[in-house]
Parts: C-alpha cells; sequence; structure tokens
C-alpha cells in the first residue's frame, strides 16, 4: 500500500467531482455563493452591554453545570452564558447514560479499571483523567440524583435547581465568539445575543470553556449547532488544540437521514440511568472501511457481522473483541454502548418506527445504516484544549475547559466505558470550577483597554456592515462536500486529505474573509463556519501528521500501529505570525504552560 503515498494529487475539480461538491456547485449557481448583503438591521444601533465575574462558565450542558455549581460553592462569584437554553442544547439532551463507578458493587479496583482503559485505548488515553472518571463519579451521580435528573427525560428542570438555589446569573442565547486576553493570562470573552440587537461583553478573571465538541453539521445526529466554538477561539488567543486526528464513528439512516428525533428518538424520551464498568472498544471507523471495500450497505452494530468479511481494516485488540448479548436490539450510544448507531429497523431499543417488523436482524423499514453522522466529531474528550495539568487548566493561566471542550484523552482515541462521555463532563465541570475559583481569589479583576473592546466589537459585527460576500450556508456546504466523503475523513491516504486541505485553504483565505450577514441568524452562521473551516484544516493536518493507524484513526497508507514513533498525541498552536503548527506530546508528560 505504500504505493498509495506516491500517487498524484487529484486537482481541485478533479476532487470537487470526486466527493460531490461539483453538482452541489452547479445547482447552486454562484448567485447563491456570492451576492449583495441585505441587512435586516442597523449595524450602528446595536448597543452594548457589560459584565463582570470571578469566574465566567461558557456552555450550558453537564459539564458547565458542574463548573458554575463548583466554582459559586467554592466562593467565587459566577457567571453562566450559554448559546443555547441550559440543560437544553448541544448533547446533553441526547446523552442518557452516566457511568458511575461503586467500590461496592464492582469487582475489580479503580487501578484495574484504568489499566483496562489503557488497553482498550492502545496507550492514547490520559490515565489521570481516567481515574478521575471512576473516583468521582459515584459522587457526582449522587448530586444529579438530589436535583432531579434521573427522574425526567429533559435535562433543563434537574439543571435550574441548583442554579436557582445559588442564584447564578445565566445569560441564555448568546453566541461568544472572541475570548479576550490580556497581561498574558485571560481577561473575559464577547459575543452577541440572537434574540437582540445587542453585543455583550463580560470581564472574568477566569473563564471555564464547557462548549463541547463540534462538528461539520452533518446530517443525522444531534451535533448539528456543535462546531467547535471554544477550541477555535481558544486557539486564536494561543491555546493548545489537541485529539483532531481521531473520529467519532456515529451513523445514520440512509432514509430521511436528517431526521435525528425519529432515527435517535427514544435516546431523547427516555429517562437517564446509570451504568457501571464494562469496558470495550467501539471502532465505529471499522464500518467505514467495509463501506470503502464493499460499498453500501454494511451490516451495523458494536462489532462488524457480515457473511462476507473483508481483510484488513481497523484492528480491535483480541481482548475487546466480543459480543454484547445484553444489548442486543438495545441503546448504542451514552445509555447502551458506543458508536454502532441506531439499529436497522427503528429506534434504538424501541419499537420500529413504522409499527410492523423491523426489528434488529429483520428487513430494514427506514433504510440501511449510513456512515458520516457525525463527521468532524472526534472522540468524546479526545480533543479540545490541551490540558497542563491535573485540573483542567489550559496553557493560557485562567482558561480552564471541561467536557468535550477538553482535550483530556480521558478515554483516548476509541469507546471504552458505557455512560463515560456524561459522567467525564460531570466530573472534569466539577474540576474546572474548583481550579478556576482558586485561581480568581489569587488575582485582581482583569483591565480591558476601551479600544480593545471596540475592537471585538468591530470584529463581531463586520458581516453585518459587508456590502456582498459569501452566504455562510453556501460555505458551509461546500465544506460538507469536501470533508465529509468517507475517503477523506474516515478511510484516510495522503493523497486525498492533501487535495482536500488545498481546498480548506481556499475556503480559509479567500471566502471566510468575505462571509456576509443579513441579521443575528445568519451572524451566527458566519462565526459558525468559521470556526467549522478552521476545525477542517485541524484535522487534516493532524491526520496527514499521524502516519499510522490506531483507534479511530485509519489509513490505508499506513495501515499499522507504529509503537516506535508514535507514543504520543498531537497539539496544534498557532505561531507568531498566525500559522497552524502541530507538535507531538508523549503520552506520560504534560506540556509546559508557555
Amino acid at each position: 500500500m505504500t504505493g498509495l503515498h506516491d500517487a498524484p494529487v487529484p486537482s481541485r475539480r478533479e476532487f470537487l467531482a470526486l466527493s460531490g461538491g461539483a453538482l452541489g456547485l452547479s445547482s447552486l449557481g454562484l448567485g447563491a455563493a456570492w451576492a449583495q448583503n441585505k441587512v435586516e438591521l442597523d449595524p450602528a444601533a446595536i448597543t452594548n452591554t457589560d459584565h463582570a465575574t470571578d469566574v465566567l462558565v461558557i456552555g450550558g450542558g453537564m459539564a458547565g453545570l458542574f463548573a458554575a455549581v463548583k466554582a459559586h460553592d467554592a466562593g467565587a462569584s459566577t457567571m453562566m452564558i450559554s448559546k443555547g437554553r441550559l440543560g437544553s442544547s448541544g448533547l446533553t439532551p441526547f446523552a442518557k447514560g452516566f457511568f458511575v463507578y461503586d467500590p461496592k458493587t464492582e469487582t475489580e479496583s479503580i487501578d484495574a479499571f484504568v489499566d483496562t482503559v489503557s488497553r482498550s485505548a492502545l496507550g492514547t488515553n490520559n490515565p489521570v483523567y481516567t481515574r478521575q472518571l471512576a473516583e468521582h463519579s459515584l459522587d457526582r451521580a449522587a448530586e444529579l440524583k438530589d436535583w432531579g435528573f434521573f427522574d425526567q427525560n429533559l435535562a433543563n428542570r434537574s439543571f435550574m435547581k441548583p442554579v436557582t438555589d445559588r442564584d447564578i446569573p445565566l445569560i441564555e442565547r448568546v453566541v461568544v465568539t472572541h475570548l479576550i486576553k490580556e497581561d498574558g493570562r485571560i481577561a473575559g470573552a464577547a459575543g452577541f445575543r440572537l434574540d437582540g440587537e445587542e453585543t455583550v461583553t463580560i470581564r472574568a478573571k477566569t473563564v471555564i470553556l464547557c462548549t463541547g465538541a463540534g462538528g461539520f453539521k452533518p446530517s443525522g445526529f444531534p451535533v448539528c449547532d456543535l462546531t467547535h466554538d471554544g477550541s477555535i477561539m481558544a486557539y486564536q488567543i494561543g491555546a493548545k488544540i489537541t485529539g483532531k486526528e481521531w473520529n467519532d464513528g456515529h451513523s445514520g439512516r440512509s432514509v430521511n437521514p436528517a431526521d435525528c428525533y425519529n432515527g435517535w428518538g427514544d435516546m431523547f424520551d427516555r429517562v437517564p440511568s446509570t451504568s457501571g464498568v464494562e469496558v470495550h472498544h467501539d471502532l465505529g471507523v471499522d464500518l467505514n472501511y467495509q463501506a470503502y471495500m464493499k460499498g453500501n450497505p454494511v451490516a451495523g452494530g458494536p462489532q462488524v457481522a457480515t457473511d462476507d468479511p473483508v481483510a484488513g481494516g481497523p484492528v480491535t485488540p483480541e481482548e475487546f473483541v466480543r459480543s454484547f448479548p445484553a444489548r442486543e436490539g438495545g441503546p448504542r450510544d451514552e445509555a447502551g454502548g458506543g458508536p454502532g448507531g441506531p439499529p436497522p429497523g427503528g429506534r434504538p431499543g424501541g419499537p420500529p418506527a413504522d409499527g410492523e417488523g423491523g426489528a434488529p436482524g429483520g428487513p430494514p423499514m427506514r433504510g440501511y445504516a449510513m456512515g458520516g453522522a457525525s463527521a468532524g466529531m472526534a472522540i468524546h474528550k479526545s480533543e479540545g484544549l490541551v490540558p497542563i495539568d491535573d485540573r483542567c487548566a489550559s496553557n493560557i493561566p485562567g482558561l480552564y475547559a471541561a467536557g468535550d471542550a477538553l482535550g483530556s484523552h480521558m478515554a483516548g482515541g476509541i469507546y471504552t466505558q458505557i455512560g463515560s462521555s456524561l459522567a467525564g463532563s460531570a466530573v472534569q465541570g466539577a474540576i474546572a470550577g474548583e481550579a478556576a475559583a482558586e485561581f480568581a481569589a489569587g488575582i485582581k479583576a482583569p483591565s480591558i483597554p476601551d479600544t480593545k473592546l471596540a475592537e471585538v466589537k468591530e470584529e463581531i459585527l463586520a458581516p453585518l456592515k459587508r456590502e456582498a460576500g459569501y452566504g455562510p450556508a453556501w460555505v458551509t456546504q461546500t465544506l460538507q462536500g469536501v470533508m465529509i466523503p468517507n475517503f477523506v475523513l474516515y478511510i484516510k491516504k495522503e493523497p486525498m486529505m492533501r487535495a482536500a486541505l488545498a481546498y480548506i485553504e481556499e475556503l480559509r483565505d479567500h471566502h471566510m474573509p468575505m462571509l456576509r450577514a443579513a441579521n443575528m441568524h445568519e451572524l451566527r452562521l458566519v462565526f459558525e463556519t468559521r470556526n467549522m473551516i478552521l476545525s477542517a484544516e485541524m484535522k487534516l493536518r493532524a491526520s496527514l501528521m499521524r502516519t499510522e493507524s490506531r483507534c479511530s484513526h485509519y489509513r490505508l497508507d499506513y495501515p499499522e500501529m507504529d509503537t516506535e514513533n508514535w507514543q504520543a498525541w498531537i497539539n496544534i498552536f498557532k505561531d507568531a505570525e498566525g500559522r497552524m503548527q502541530l507538535v507531538k506530546q508523549p503520552f506520560a508528560a504534560w506540556p509546559r504552560q508557555t
């Protein structure tokens, strides 16, 4: 397969034709791409509100909840701000399984649990954060139980209880676009309201990013409102980002693929529950390999089952090659497993959508499972800000992250433990909240020059003031056509990734600076599109750099694991000239705070 490495790189035109993007461009037409900006409001009339706090928590999911509660309880004035509604945006409404390590019922020790996760993760996990998951999960579950989280299918009411009891200020429906750094440390954040003509500035001693992961707005999985906002904002002010080469392998439906609710309906409707130790090795990307070699459809499930198996492809450690009869036909995500996707005949763990047949193993009633439903997202907890210690701190003093915004590698580059993502967000949010409050207690409130705040506001509103430009929806569709194909994102080889990178660089350099917005909703789309473009560049560069196959990263031209050269994570940062740089961080080492 080494000959693939030397194959000629397709031209951009050839690449778009291969990916289907050329059809999309021709059908949309130039007019849908570049147009006059028919602004529906007066940018000059947009006002600004100014806030100040010790600890600012950005994000309203599980990590954000515990970050705010624990920061407040540690004595810091705390404020929450969220792009959506508390407990009802991001992946929190979908995540229903909560891992709990209970020493009274588990037969193996925490040491044994950590070792087993490390074996499944092929060394890619950070055992410090794996251990924290087990040590603190029981306490976090107990608090959630007191708040009523396990008694209802929607999280908003139970999340509001501790926030209301503590009178923690909460600002919802605000898109945060900028992190502000002064004198080498974090000083606050800024953004704009979705439902009003107003920008928002928050001066803060510390900031905790609980902004989740993200994707390329694919169809079929509830990740469409997550676009790596936190990671990209942090990258822009010098934070290091990790884990971009790993791939989440969730699948969707070939029929009505964007119908997320009916594809995963009872995951939203189910009341959350807890689970114990069950370490496994769910790839997801092995289905992508089957589809690449044979075409669709492919039989799905936690382990690939087919009468005509294809040799090669991603490797599962022998210890974890097994079936899960207890989960047969049951939920396959946070409540019951990994990225196998909904069973062929109906909702995961529920009745078939059409009411007749369609059970797992029966005739598919709503189409076959198709890959790419979570395209652009890595394994939970594997991508995000690089932690410099065991308390969720980044390399920017005063800036913390938790949950899917923190590249803690809690489980490494593979799904290893049922319910660990939701529990990990709670555990890390609590740790980050206490650490941020402690940091804030020892410093003075930041001073941000008025000239800088004016500059930030100007950058926020620039797309509204642009007389003409590219529509963010069109640029997003172009990016999707480049990045989502199986042969670019999942089954990787150098020529295709370099061709994709050339196009992403074009979007970054030529289209991104000319994005237009007619209203506050389109302004949100502009910033989300910008974030996805930079995230795409990170994914391609990291995937090119890791010249091996391991866990959820698979390369046709480097199909073997390389333990001599790749016992390391990849960290990404922006240098003084604004260029994206990539460096290795050995598995056993913490990075320096610079």
